[in-house]
């Protein structure tokens, strides 16, 4: 070792190093090995941890083949080298000793390389350690990361499972869940089956994949031998853990689903407050028996499934009641009327997307009145509830019996706000009533805080028809406002009336205007035919989704063959309401038009407004106008005025240079024929005009 001094590396003359006997103290073994000299040295802690005696060990690395399997040093042989060759500073390795009694232990090295200045390295000075605690430690470190992972993976499942199942509202929604890749493939399963409790007996109510159908199985009893009735029966779950106990257990439905290829099976019973409501099996090809951690995860399951499930029959329970009850309050049919081509739609509400429908107050009617006459309503009690439909039937009941005792429109609508009012209920409700005349096609129209109409007209164009308005009903009577404004329009043969509620106009984000264009565009570009078009509309706002519902009135006049039915129109005027004396003499221009009055409109118009101007100035009550358009051996049209004060007109002469007095002169020279009838406590003064006479018939 002398000659070695003139070498670039100096080694220190008590080579080799002794042990830190920090080392000793940690069972660590320490080696110091001259590459040059092939001489590698050991502590008594390193003889130790190789299970070799000092007497045994001629300090040579080939001298502890003897301890180190072959493959082992072969191992470790090739480490080193490369260490060595790559210029590392150090290297590591874990290798097996064989001990005396033939049982091998692991073992760590951590070598540190030292070379001269040129990088030749020239000495290993480095430590062993028994690993074998260490590993075993790290082994079930690793085991134990493991079940912590399939933990969480599997509390994952319940959670992925519950929250998907938080948004159920149907059975059907619930089979879903459990059906999609949120449900069966996190469950891991190959297939399911789920059956509920009726009458005693499962009846099967979902199975997946397709084909996993086992024929006879649809309902079963709970006595009989499988083992979705064994958990029912039970209340315990039931596991099966291999195929051989499965066909031991249950051969008749293991006949069934041996194509399957299942090697274990979990049937769970689905309770709520101590009672079965049914049971649910998983089906598994990738397993044999499950884990006590993985049954508990399964009950777990199971019980959530059991509360959506319940929920969701609950909820499909409720839904059956209030669409029994708002299907019982909506007209069962709708009649047909002479001269029109109708068609009315109802659409529950859709709420959470597509997961369930709701009910409201939504409502439509067509009520036939005399004289060829119709009343069209649409309307709208605010809530999704039973209670929304109920007052709603309530509702539709008094307008109908309002209308067909033969108040005019303002009067129908007044009446129902009190009614709504009088309830002592919390809603209020929206609605358009319009009164129509077939014959002529004059309409008049009442709106309570609802949409405006829409006309589609002939030529295809479609308009939104502004119509004065009131406060929606409930809320007029209670602030005192049950003067409705009544509006006039015509609609010319082929001409369409669209009724709506608000469900198809208003879109999330968009102003009402803007629906109301929408809507419009739609029709116009929609289809000729009423029903077709009807259902065009409810399709688009199935499409869009929506959480309110939509109630549709559709009203296409046609041109009546035959001979003309006289028609019939009613307003009413009160004193200070200059806005309603406007509205009735273009109602009366409008249907004097409409009756082919030609150049006796202006006359009729004067004389009407004469005999209304009559009762607001001598009388301290309304006026009730009535225009009505009578058949035979000629047309004529025929205009009453009523009023609550029995003292008849008089002739009074108005002098050179009055202005009153000449009121009934003026009825005297442009009528045909006028008179005053007594009506109750009031009376009735009439005015008839001849504007056409019919032709002598062939």
């Amino acid at each position: 070792m002398a000659d070695r001094g003139a070498s670039p590396l100096s080694l220190p003359d008590d080579w080799p190093d002794h042990p830190d006997p920090i080392l000793a103290l940690n069972r660590m073994g320490s080696f110091d090995w001259d590459l040059d000299a092939g001489v590698m040295q050991m502590d008594a802690q390193a003889h130790e941890i190789f299970d070799m005696r000092p007497d045994e060990y001629d300090d040579h690395p080939e001298t502890l083949g003897s301890r180190v399997p072959s493959g082992e040093a072969l191992r470790l042989d090739t480490t080193v080298s490369q260490a060595l060759k790559a210029g590392h500073e150090n290297y590591g390795a874990y290798f097996r000793v064989r001990r005396r009694d033939g049982s091998l232990r692991w073992t760590h090295t951590q070598g540190y390389i030292r070379r001269d200045e040129s990088g030749r390295p020239r000495r290993i000075i480095g430590i062993v350690r028994d690993a074998t605690q260490e590993l075993r430690d790290s082994e079930a470190r690793r085991e134990q990361a493991t079940q912590e992972d399939i933990r969480r993976q599997q509390t994952n499942v319940v959670q992925l499972t519950t929250a998907a199942l938080a948004h159920a509202r149907t059975v059907q929604d619930v089979i879903d869940v459990l059906k999609d890749t949120h449900g069966l493939t996190h469950l891991g399963a190959t297939s399911l089956v789920m059956g509920l409790v009726e009458a005693g007996r499962i009846r099967l109510i979902a199975e997946g994949p397709a084909g996993s159908f086992v024929p006879g199985t649809d309902v079963t009893g709970i006595d009989e031998p499988y083992p979705m009735s064994e958990a029912v029966r039970t209340l315990s779950p039931c596991f099966i853990d291999s195929p051989e106990e499965f066909a031991e257990r249950y051969p008749r439905l293991w006949q069934g689903i041996t194509g399957l290829n299942i090697t274990s099976a979990a049937y769970l019973p689905l309770i709520v407050q101590a009672r079965p409501i049914g049971a649910m099996g998983l089906l598994y090809s990738d397993r044999r028996g499950f884990t006590a951690e993985e049954r508990n995860i399964l009950v777990a399951l199971g019980s959530s499934i059991s509360q959506s499930l319940q929920r969701a029959m609950f909820y499909e329970q409720e839904m059956d009641l209030a669409q029994g009850l708002q299907q019982a309050m909506l007209p069962r049919t709708i009649p047909s009327v002479p001269g029109a081509d109708l068609a009315v739609r109802y659409r529950a509400a859709t709420i959470g997307g597509s997961l369930g429908r709701d009910i409201g107050g939504d409502w439509y009617d067509l009520i036939p009145l005399p004289g060829g006459r119709v009343g069209a309503v649409i309307g709208d009690v605010q809530g999704h509830d039973t209670h929304a439909a109920a007052v709603m039937g309530q509702l539709r009941i008094v307008l109908r019996a309002y209308a067909a005792e033969g108040h005019p429109p303002a009067t129908v609508m007044a009446r129902a706000s009190v009614f709504l009012d009088e309830l002592d209920t919390d809603r209020s409700a929206t609605c358009l009533y319009a009164e129509a005349d077939l014959s002529t096609g004059v309409l008049q129209v009442v709106r309570a805080g609802h949409l405006d109409p829409l006309v589609r007209r002939t030529d295809g164009s479609c308009r939104r028809v502004l119509v004065p308005g009131g406060l929606p009903l409930g809320l007029s009577a209670e602030f005192g406002r049950l003067d409705y404004p009544v509006g006039t329009m015509e609609l010319d043969p082929g001409d369409t009336l669209l009724l709506c509620t608000d469900g198809l106009v208003e879109q999330p984000g968009a102003d009402l205007d803007d629906g109301m264009e929408t809507l419009s565009a739609l029709v116009a570009a929609g289809p000729d035919d009423v029903r077709d078009l009807a259902d065009r509309l409810i399709d688009v706002a199935g499409e869009r989704g929506g959480g309110d519902d939509v109630a549709l009135l559709l009203l296409r006049r046609r041109a009546l063959d035959g001979a003309r039915p006289g028609g019939r129109l009613k307003q009413r005027v009160t004193p200070g309401d200059p806005e309603a004396l406007a509205e009735t003499r273009r109602m009366i221009r409008t249907a004097a038009g409409a009756w082919g009055a030609g150049e006796r409109a202006d006359e009729i118009e004067l004389v009407a407004d004469e005999m209304i101007t009559n009762v607001l100035m001598h009388t301290e009550g309304s006026a009730v106008v009535t225009l009505r358009a009578l058949t035979g051996s000629e047309r004529r049209v025929r205009v009453e005025v009523e009023d609550s004060s029995s003292a008849l007109p008089r002739r009074r002469e108005a002098g050179e240079s009055g202005v009153s007095g000449r009121g009934l002169l003026l009825i005297e020279t442009l009528t045909d024929v006028w008179g005053v009838e007594a009506r109750g406590g009031g009376k009735c003064v009439w005015s008839e005009f001849v504007v056409a006479k019919d032709p002598d018939p062939v």
